[in-house]
């Protein structure tokens, strides 16, 4: 029975893990549409790409007892798929300062998961000391990815817009983090456990914030062809006063 509920939670977490890793569609559909990232941070989608790159290692046999956490594997799998796709459409669409950032943050992150990749697997002998050493490690990234929405909170509550902080998105965070909670306190798994204590809460506080605000309107900018028009008008209005002055001299 116990091992059938953890499999059911596991199968709902995925669920809610698929849906939470393709939240951010509707926001990068936006950016190729205006080709530009705007106000969007690419932070949160590097840190979700490092937890995933540490999870799907942490569940793969090397590290964990057989196929013991084969949910965490399948998930995390797909993820890596997404967040890679995420951070090359906004590298693609940056600006060329921004394209350094993504490049200053992403590269620390693959060495940080090939250095636990292989220290585990090289260094480490036991399948016990591997969990704590890997589990470790994706346990400060998974905090750091559940905390990386705070970026994003502060803006929400100096400008009182949510309209970068997209509801599925926090939904989905929160869901999600709620089954891998119960998932990791049935497995006994304190690493699995121990980041969602963290993002639940975290989930729950975005949502209350959109429910605060989500009523503010949103500002849109002109757009730049609409810019030009109305300078041109403004133009042709001084040219006929202009006219209109000398006429009565």
């Amino acid at each position: 029975m116990g091992d059938t509920l953890r499999l059911a939670v596991g199968v709902m977490g995925n669920a809610a893990s698929m849906l939470l890793f393709s939240a951010p569609i509707l926001t990068f559909y936006r950016i190729i549409r205006k080709k530009s990232t705007e106000e969007f941070s690419c932070v949160p989608y590097i840190i979700a790409l490092l937890n995933c790159l540490l999870y799907t290692w942490y569940g793969l046999p090397v590290v964990s007892y057989r196929w013991e956490n084969f949910p965490v594997v399948t998930i995390n799998g797909l993820g890596i798929l997404l967040e890679f796709s995420f951070i090359f459409i906004y590298f693609w669409f940056t600006s060329a300062r921004g394209k350094i950032k993504v490049a200053i943050t992403v590269i620390p992150v693959i060495l940080v998961f090939c250095i636990t990749a292989a220290i585990s697997a090289f260094a480490l002998h036991d399948h016990h000391h591997r969990k704590i050493f890997v589990g470790s490690v994706a346990l400060v990234a998974s905090v750091a990815m559940y905390g990386s929405p705070l970026v994003v909170v502060k803006k929400v509550i100096m400008t009182q817009s949510v309209e970068y902080m997209p509801f599925y998105l926090s939904f989905f965070s929160f869901l999600a983090s709620s089954f891998w909670m119960a998932y990791g306190l049935l497995s006994h798994d304190l690493f699995l456990a121990a980041p969602n204590l963290v993002g639940s809460p975290l989930g729950f506080l975005q949502l209350i914030l959109y429910c605060k605000y989500r009523k503010t309107g949103i500002m849109e900018e002109p757009e730049k062809w609409d810019l030009e028009r109305n300078e041109e008008k403004s133009k042709q209005l001084q040219l006929v006063i202009n006219d209109s002055t000398n006429d009565k001299s």
